[in-house]
């Protein structure tokens, strides 16, 4: 899985998101960016998500599957869950959409990639 995981890196401008992707997939990445928000912003967005869509959901349910499942992530022998040593790290707890993207967007520019 590794291996076609770094396959789609010989395409020009690939985009890729996961736990493990700027330490473990792409390490010689020009960009890295660690994307993190509070478990309590993480849970409100995926319950809107879902009462969105008609779907029922728990708040507190959420947000402490979110908790268990970063707990599980950080602690796990291979790949845990934390930023590449040169990655930055952005915080999006009490930021916009469109001011993460416009931080990340300017990470690119500042790495020549845009």
């Amino acid at each position: 899985m590794l291996q076609r995981q770094r396959d789609f890196a010989q395409a020009d401008g690939l985009i890729a998101d996961g736990r493990d992707m700027g330490t473990v997939v792409f390490p010689a990445a020009h960009v890295k960016v660690f994307l993190t928000a509070s478990a309590e912003e993480r849970g409100q967005r995926r319950y809107q998500q879902l009462l969105d869509k008609g779907f029922d959901a728990s708040l507190p349910a959420l947000i402490e599957d979110i908790q268990a499942r970063d707990e599980r992530d950080s602690n796990r022998a291979v790949a845990p869950l934390k930023p590449a040593d040169d990655a930055t790290v952005i915080d999006s707890t009490d930021l916009t959409i469109e001011e993460v993207c416009e931080q990340v967007a300017g990470l690119v520019r500042k790495a020549g990639m845009i």
